[in-house]
């Protein structure tokens, strides 16, 4: 609204006037911050992640979920598996990858760290027989190395009586009292208990859990990638 005591080509508003000025430029950032939340979601492409197949299992699919809530026209393809050579496939065959790492790896971003820990079964002692069966993974799992080389610093007698790809299996084992293994205190499995020196193992490292990123990353999977990152940073283990 005019003002009527202004000068000569001049219009100055009224205090009413002035705040009907500041309500009309609220409503232009809401709407350019609701007219981009929707370019948002309609973005469109597809994402390939590697991850490891615990993580694949328990931690991943829930915070997929919700990023594909908020982007329903993004694909996600997840390959879960030893991510040792996987960073090496980022490119060819991967976007993203999730991989473990000993403490202190410099490579892909710190995302958290994750203690490695002893696992048998509820009710059952494989961690008293001699010697000690353990089920571990392939050749090439950070576990296994870590696993058998505490084993023999402590002059621990042990036989790697049962070696799977899958978590579910090695985890399956334990539950049944055939041998010991190796879980991360993150991904705990409620079926399995914890051993610790008192049980007499040896302890065991800290891992870093760190995401690899393409030299070439979509949008799609820069969201992704920004996803994961503030998920997993900010998640108590």
């Amino acid at each position: 609204m005019p003002n009527c005591c202004a000068g000569p080509g001049q219009v100055d508003l009224t205090a009413v006037g002035e705040g009907l000025l500041g309500d009309a430029r609220r409503m232009l950032v809401l709407n350019d911050e609701a007219l981009g939340r929707l370019h948002q979601h309609k973005v469109e492409g597809r994402v390939r992640l590697g991850v490891m197949d615990d993580y694949g299992a328990v931690v991943v699919p829930p915070l997929l979920a919700s990023f594909m809530t908020a982007y329903p026209h993004i694909h996600v393809e997840m390959e879960t598996g030893l991510t040792v050579s996987m960073p090496a496939r980022l490119g060819e065959s991967f976007d993203l990858v999730i991989a473990m790492h000993p403490q202190g790896h410099d490579k892909g971003i710190f995302l958290r760290h994750e203690q490695a820990v002893w696992a048998a079964g509820l009710s059952h002692r494989a961690e008293l027989i001699d010697p000690l069966p353990v089920a571990l993974y392939p050749q090439g799992c950070l576990f296994r190395k870590w696993a058998m080389e505490a084993l023999d610093a402590a002059q621990r007698r042990w036989r790697l009586a049962f070696v799977s790809h899958s978590a579910t299996v090695v985890d399956s084992i334990a539950a049944q009292g055939l041998a010991v293994t190796v879980v991360k205190s993150g991904t705990f499995p409620a079926h399995l208990r914890r051993l610790g020196e008192q049980d007499g193992m040896p302890r065991l490292p800290v891992a870093d859990i760190r995401l690899h990123r393409s030299s070439n990353l979509s949008r799609p999977a820069s969201l992704l990638a920004d996803h994961l990152i503030s998920a997993l940073s900010s998640r108590a283990l």
